[in-house]
């Protein structure tokens, strides 16, 4: 196998992928990516104006991109969102569920419907839309379902009850999904991220008194940079990993490894 043969298998050409709140952050690090391995992304978040602005920003780029504003959580939204998959694009082959909400609080400090609402966006969510994605995915016998979950849903911390649960769960779903969907030609793996430096961690990062600390009690004693999600991401979703189903890839520098 040549060089580039080789590289060829990690090729997204004209592969439709949607990506869950892939407006900043990790997302659109994914998105950046698959779209500049071939394929047309949706830009997706709650945000009208941010998804446009992103989608603007990858077509700058000479990237295909377009717009899929819903929220995962609203059914309604959601159906509406891949009844115009179908419309416009007639198939879907890549499904990145990235969307995650957390809401650091004990379980006792947290309200029921707090409970729930973070169970519905982290988890519920994901199921539906892997559904949703699934059923149009085995037309072509083909696909890929792919979640991003957390290294914290292998670990602990008092204060911070729901969201490794959530993302547990998620992590169960996968493999539950790879069973399912493996036999109909779709795969379904997960990547669980450590502690990277997005927009939603910026306060951390820079805070004198944290970011040092979670920096040292990783083995490489720095943050992730979000565009080192991207590698992962597009390996998962090209024919690369082809035999690839059912796994958790870790992407945290080592920081689930040490005790």
């Amino acid at each position: 196998m040549t060089a580039s043969s080789f590289l060829q298998q990690f090729s997204l050409a004209g592969q439709i992928a949607l990506v869950t709140g892939s407006a900043r952050g990790l997302g659109l690090c994914i998105a950046r990516a698959m779209a500049g391995c071939g394929a047309h992304v949706l830009i997706n978040g709650r945000d009208v104006q941010a998804v446009g602005q992103a989608v603007q920003a990858l077509r700058a780029d000479g990237l295909a991109a377009s717009a899929l504003p819903f929220d995962v959580a609203d059914d309604a939204a959601v159906e509406a969102a891949f009844s115009r998959i179908d419309a416009e694009f007639g198939r879907l082959d890549v499904l990145v569920n990235n969307v995650g909400a957390r809401n650091r609080k004990t379980l006792q400090a947290m309200a029921p419907a707090e409970i729930r609402a973070l169970i519905d966006t982290d988890l519920v969510a994901g199921m539906v839309l892997s559904k949703l994605a699934a059923e149009r995915m085995v037309r072509h016998r083909h696909g890929r379902l792919i979640a991003i979950t957390s290294v914290v849903g292998e670990l602990a911390r008092a204060g911070d009850a729901v969201y490794p649960a959530a993302k547990q769960g998620m992590t169960g779903m996968m493999r539950a999904l790879a069973m399912e969907y493996a036999p109909l030609g779709i795969t379904s793996n997960a990547i669980a991220p450590g502690t990277f430096a997005t927009e939603t961690n910026a306060a951390m990062v820079a805070d004198p008194a944290v970011g040092p600390v979670v920096a040292a009690r990783n083995p490489m004693r720095r943050w992730g940079q979000p565009e080192e999600i991207a590698g992962a991401a597009v390996f998962l979703a090209s024919s690369a990993a082809s035999y690839v189903n059912g796994h958790v890839l870790v992407v945290d520098g080592g920081l689930s490894i040490q005790f």
